[in-house]
């Protein structure tokens, strides 16, 4: 009994106070851990975007808890360089089983990083064009024009051509309008230019180009290329296909059919 009473009080007088100072040092680093995060929370809020504010508060208190553990690893005498192979081992593995989400984690980076769009630019990407709602770690939420949610893996955006719609503040509304080669395409011109001048949404600055743009197979095309404020894009688009038409029939400006005109010889047979 003496004995077992003799080791129980050596085991404590060995390792107690290493215990006891590992506990300290725990609640201790835990405060300054909290400290530090505030701090950085109040230098960095509002230079950076939100999501990568979070993202980088997240990673830094992550680090500081794992040198912490690390730390008191060591003041209780547990051999460092095993618990950091160990830990560098099941990483490792981890990374392994998770490599798909390592890639989209490393893409949701260089897209917080790089931010070649933002939550409300209008984009394309990856085949797929909508409103960016939220960028997250792993994926990319969007909504299509028709109201469908789409989660893209950020690894396909970053490794993607990227077209983003909202970048700019205007946007040139390209337009193609056919009419007859009967019809003075002068008089077209003109109308066009009275239309352009008069739409309230179309910018003066740079001025209008309308110019013939090609003779088709059954048509004189007349390319209207005007300038807009990036949100009024489509209301111009179909506010100049409708103005176009009612114009057109109201001077006797026709926009033809697709024809073909075919010619039989005289001395051909039909059977």
């Amino acid at each position: 009994m003496d004995q077992i009473t003799g080791g129980l009080q050596s085991i404590v007088a060995n390792y107690g106070m290493k215990l006891l100072l590992a506990i300290v040092f725990l609640l201790v680093g835990l405060w300054v851990i909290k400290f530090i995060i505030k701090v950085l929370e109040k230098n960095v809020q509002g230079r950076f975007d939100r999501t990568l504010t979070s993202f980088f508060m997240s990673i830094t208190k992550t680090v500081l808890m794992i040198l912490l553990l690390i730390s008191i690893a060591s003041t209780i005498g547990i051999e460092v360089t095993s618990f950091v192979a160990v830990l560098g081992a099941a990483s490792f593995a981890v990374g392994l089983a998770l490599q798909g989400s390592l890639s989209n984690f490393a893409g949701g980076v260089l897209l917080l990083i790089f931010r070649p769009f933002t939550a409300g630019d209008t984009i394309e990407v990856a085949g797929h064009k909508g409103k960016v709602q939220e960028i997250q770690i792993l994926y990319t939420i969007m909504t299509t024009f028709d109201n469908k949610k789409i989660m893209i893996p950020n690894s396909n955006i970053s490794n993607s051509s990227v077209t983003n719609f909202s970048a700019m503040d205007k946007r040139r509304v390209d337009l193609t309008f056919g009419i007859g080669y009967d019809d003075d395409f002068h008089e077209a011109i003109t109308l066009l230019k009275e239309l352009a001048d008069k739409h309230e949404l179309i910018l003066d600055d740079p001025e209008p180009l309308i110019r013939v743009t090609e003779h088709a197979g059954s048509s004189v095309n007349i390319a209207c290329k005007v300038w807009v404020k990036g949100p009024d894009y489509w209301d111009v688009y179909f506010d100049m296909h409708e103005d176009v038409k009612d114009a057109f029939d109201e001077a006797g400006i026709g926009i033809p059919y697709p024809q073909l005109d075919v010619h039989f010889d005289q001395g051909t047979k039909l059977c």
